[in-house]
């Protein structure tokens, strides 16, 4: 076998669960054989280069053998091999999400209290009597 659907050796080589999966995220755009958007139905060969983006993380990964069936990890780690640019971003990128603040550091407090909560509805609803009535009063 020289040539494979992009969509069935994606699955084979254990990118994504099903068929379908990939599928659907090479309809999605987020496959590309050398540097081209592709269909499901394209036909891969060995040599190729395949970018996958998922979210904020992008693999590159040159198609080393082609299977259409799908197996075990070890052996369908053998079908591909990611390129050293791309192992330096996802490290880099990895990197910079354990070393990011915690974002629920940033909220300087929680919750209003109830007392919180009574003052400002006091507040609005002084306001608004005053200098904004809407009733038919002169």
């Amino acid at each position: 076998m020289d040539r494979l659907r992009i969509d069935k050796w994606l699955w084979a080589a254990r990118f994504y669960k099903t068929r379908t999966l990939a599928s659907e995220e090479i309809d999605k755009g987020r496959v590309q054989v050398n540097g081209v958007a592709v269909k499901p139905a394209r036909e891969l060969k060995a040599g190729d280069n395949v970018l996958l983006r998922n979210g904020p993380i992008s693999c590159t990964v040159t198609v080393l053998a082609l299977s259409d069936n799908r197996s075990p990890a070890p052996v369908a780690a053998l079908l591909y091999q990611e390129t050293e640019d791309s192992i330096c971003q996802r490290q880099q990128a990895a990197e910079q999400r354990r070393l990011a603040p915690e974002p629920a550091l940033s909220l300087s407090q929680g919750r209003p209290t109830k007392r919180d909560r009574r003052d400002t509805e006091q507040l609005r609803q002084h306001d608004w009597d005053e200098r904004w009535s809407a009733s038919l009063k002169s």
